[in-house]
């Protein structure tokens, strides 16, 4: 199956992004091009009262306020976490600016957006890193500018942060903001694979199958798709049971052994 494309970002739904023309990247291929996944930091396991650097006070502000979100009181949430944020509370100001670009209990303002998630991305918070990063990449609050996009995701991915990773991987395969590396880009993809990101599994799967900065083994292309389509990806299942046609029935054997093997060790080092 030559000529398998790789996912454009992570998450559902049409990327709103001027990009090459899919034509002029996979001449005989569909182009699928998927949504960059914001994070909302209260839906991590962000942080504990220990780790804020705040006053009794501000600690009751940030109780009142995450008990406000998470019962769709926006306004009072809003109230409490202003405070905070100009304190310099990163994790708040990377809230904050989730609030702004979601539209959540305030009119949708990208700017604002992105200047809380750069407040809180100076201060080294990942998640606002990456949120600032897919803001350049969507030219949402900012001008559109993979380079910066780059820069942000590549801080997050150094924090572990799996989106960031996988969409360091795209922008490598793609050449945007960076020069084309297929090597890095499998290294990105394998990073965020390795923490269960389906679409990073399923983009080494891609690599593998078209012997993009790996050499090109239909074995590790079936193992990958094996593991995304685990996860109910029905582009993984088609690929799988295509290249599954090409193979003897020891080597299909040998890729479902490795796919279990490597679900078994949580996707580390497979």
């Amino acid at each position: 199956m030559p000529g398998v494309f790789c996912r454009v970002c992570r998450a559902c739904g049409v990327w709103g992004l001027k990009l090459p023309t899919p034509n002029s990247l996979y001449p005989s291929q569909t182009f699928r091009v998927r949504l960059p996944l914001m994070r909302n930091p209260l839906i991590l396991p962000v942080l504990l009262l220990t780790l804020l650097v705040v006053t009794p006070t501000s600690s009751a502000e940030w109780d009142k306020g995450v008990t406000a979100y998470e019962s769709g009181d926006l306004a009072t949430a809003l109230r409490e976490f202003r405070p905070l944020a100009k304190q310099g509370v990163a994790v708040v100001q990377s809230l904050l600016g989730w609030m702004y670009e979601k539209g959540q209990g305030v009119s949708q303002d990208y700017k604002t957006a992105v200047k809380w998630y750069r407040l809180a991305a100076e201060q080294g918070d990942a998640d606002a890193q990456y949120n600032l990063g897919v803001m350049y990449q969507k030219g949402q609050g900012v001008p559109q500018d993979y380079k910066t996009a780059v820069k942000w995701h590549r801080l997050a991915a150094k924090q572990g942060i799996a989106s960031a990773q996988h969409n360091l991987g795209v922008m490598y395969e793609g050449g945007w903001g960076v020069l084309k590396d297929d090597k890095t880009a499998v290294k990105w993809y394998r990073l965020a694979a390795e923490q269960g990101d389906a679409d990073a599994q399923y983009n080494l799967g891609a690599m593998y199958d078209n012997g993009q900065g790996v050499p090109q083994d239909n074995i590790y292309a079936h193992m990958w798709w094996d593991i995304a389509a685990s996860s109910g990806d029905n582009d993984a299942v088609t690929n799988r049971d295509i290249v599954a046609k090409r193979m003897t029935p020891a080597d299909l054997s040998t890729a479902q052994n490795l796919a279990r093997e490597c679900v078994r060790k949580k996707y580390k080092g497979c």
